[in-house]
């Protein structure tokens, strides 16, 4: 049988990004398939144990637990590198690739990649964050020369409770930054209900959403070597020509 795996490396009180995942790959199942291995993450703060949950060890032990089960890409479905800077998941995913074999990347690289690939130095950004983590945030991606012209986060540590940030709730914060007239917004956090509320959005606002689940799966079906646009129905991110495989 002809198949194609995708691994993704999971925080372990993530409740989205999962069956989301399965939601946005329900059109090719049977013949693409995602497969998930937890570690463990349970507060996003600035606090020294907060940060050391990503420690590249135990994500590549988990990566290595998922290639048990020969995976043809493995992604981190996670945004730490996002404050703890972009080289982060740079040497991640140099680290998988050796020690699996497969290609490798993360929801913040896909997006970087998005935005580098649709010209986007405007932009908006939504997250359920700390201040103190939104601010590094922004001065990451103000170091690469993308302007974060609006912004909206919850302050919250997180990170089961993302997960229970309504469709409602999430919409109207996309709507606040939008009136700043961003290039792009990203909804950013693997674990917020982001990827069903983008192509209504985006008909209303006249403005490309890229959520985070979403551009992992992106990246990873075009790195396996599928066309991204086969997915219909979830917003620009995988009908914009630019971003073909």
């Amino acid at each position: 049988m002809d198949r194609t795996l995708i691994g993704m490396l999971t925080p372990s009180s993530n409740t989205v990004l999962e069956p989301y995942t399965a939601a946005l790959l329900r059109d090719l199942f049977p013949s693409v398939t995602a497969h998930f291995q937890r570690f463990t993450v349970r507060e996003i703060s600035m606090r020294d144990d907060a940060l050391a949950q990503f420690d590249p060890a135990p994500l590549l032990e988990a990566a290595q637990r998922l290639n048990d089960a020969r995976m043809d890409v493995i992604a981190w479905n996670g945004t730490s590198a996002s404050w703890l800077g972009f080289e982060t998941d740079r040497r991640l995913c140099v680290a998988i690739t050796e020690a699996t074999g497969a290609p490798a990347t993360t929801s913040v690289l896909a997006l970087n990649e998005v935005l580098e690939r649709t010209g986007v130095t405007r932009l908006g950004l939504v997250t359920p964050y700390l201040d103190d983590i939104q601010a590094a945030i922004v001065a990451n991606y103000a170091a690469e020369g993308i302007e974060v012209v609006s912004e909206r986060h919850l302050n919250d540590r997180g990170n089961f409770s993302f997960s229970e940030v309504d469709e409602a709730t999430l919409a109207g914060l996309v709507r606040e930054v939008a009136a700043a007239q961003p290039h792009a917004i990203t909804i950013l956090c693997t674990n917020l209900r982001g990827a069903g509320i983008v192509p209504a959005l985006e008909r209303e606002l006249g403005i490309p959403i890229y959520d985070s689940v979403s551009v992992t799966v992106w990246k990873t079906l075009a790195l396996a070597g599928i066309d991204p646009a086969r997915l219909a129905g979830w917003g620009q991110l995988f009908q914009d020509p630019r971003l073909g495989a």
